[in-house]
């Protein structure tokens, strides 16, 4: 990592979105080469965007949810950062980016199962379920597992 030191990180947001029966929304990612690799809803910061509006903005691009079917409980107390391996530091976002630095929201689904869809404009995710919090470090890349334990923990009991 030392050769991407100087590097920034990307702002970004995550949403940890759960169901009334207190699971997490997790997608597994289309793109992924290591087989399953499940993740919650992620993405950038757009310039001159707010937060919670990103946040908003990638639920629907990820998963179709509309913003009427969510309602935010909590947003964590500090960004979160993690580092990309060495080997995908070139390949992601133009190698602008060492990492990410990301607020993570919890939101309610007030919805039901069929106002989720994944098959969106851009699609990240080629199936979803609904899994149980304390299983989500185990379902995600090495490298981000660190985030997820803080996001868990921050959240737990609000869940």
């Amino acid at each position: 990592m030392t050769k991407f030191a100087n590097l920034p990180y990307r702002p970004c947001v995550g949403i940890m979105m759960v169901n009334r029966g207190g699971q997490v929304f997790v997608g597994q990612r289309i793109d992924s080469k290591e087989g399953d690799a499940w993740q919650m809803p992620q993405g950038g910061i757009d310039p001159g965007e707010e937060a919670e509006q990103a946040a908003v903005r990638e639920l629907g691009e990820e998963t179709g949810v509309k913003p009427e079917h969510i309602q935010f409980l909590a947003r964590t107390k500090e960004e979160l950062l993690y580092d990309l391996p060495d080997e995908l530091i070139g390949r992601l976002w133009g190698g602008k980016y060492r990492g990410q630095r990301q607020y993570w929201f919890l939101a309610r689904f007030l919805g039901e199962d069929a106002d989720i869809d994944i098959a969106t404009e851009h699609p990240e995710f080629d199936k979803w379920r609904w899994a149980a919090a304390d299983t989500l470090v185990d379902l995600i890349v090495p490298f981000k597992k660190k985030i997820y334990r803080a996001v868990v923990a921050e959240f737990h009991d609000l869940i």
